[in-house]
């Protein structure tokens, strides 16, 4: 009995603290950003402005010849930036800036995934290769970032054939990254 009164305890209170938070509210919906502006469809991106200048470290056309292709379409923008390099060669090609992130840690990590990892140096600068013994055409490049934190590139190609050396387009790019551009 105890418990038929709890279960409807609890059940009048969910009514009551439904009911007291429902409300109704006067207007017309507005899309986010519209009542801001007088044209419809304009929406004010300067408060966004260079949000997502990390993907744009290096230019499509860079990371496509790098890679071995003609063009390099971005297909994904954020905390992750991702190209789809077609041409001569079809390639997957990430990178990432994890602003607050370190070498040490992200090499720990790769071998506790069963990666192969190798010091390198690019740019006169620690860096490392990362290498899947499962997956042996795909090789990421990891270094520390001149302001803080760490990059990595990532290149997967999309047939079965492996490169003479998987990791010369990561360290390649890599290395535009770290000389800014050159």
């Amino acid at each position: 009995m105890r418990r038929l009164i709890s279960v409807i305890a609890v059940m009048m209170l969910l009514v009551g603290v439904g009911s007291a938070c429902a409300r109704s509210v006067d207007g017309e919906p507005v899309a986010v950003g519209a009542a801001d502006n007088e044209q419809e469809g304009n929406v004010d991106t300067d408060q966004f402005d260079k949000l997502l200048l990390e993907c744009e470290v290096l230019s499509s056309a860079q990371i496509a010849e790098v890679v071995g292709g003609t063009a390099a379409r971005g297909t994904f923008n954020g905390a992750i930036c991702r190209w789809i390099v077609e041409g001569a060669t079809t390639a997957s090609v990430t990178f990432n800036w994890f602003e607050w992130g370190n070498p040490t840690v992200e090499k720990e990590t790769a071998k506790k995934l069963g990666y192969e990892t190798e010091n390198i140096k690019i740019a006169s600068q620690a860096a490392f290769t990362q290498r899947d013994p499962k997956r042996p055409a795909v090789c990421g490049v990891t270094a520390r970032a001149p302001s803080r934190g760490v990059y990595t590139w990532w290149v997967e190609p999309r047939s079965s054939a492996v490169a003479a050396d998987p990791c010369a387009a990561p360290i390649k790019l890599m290395e535009l990254l770290l000389t800014g551009g050159q």
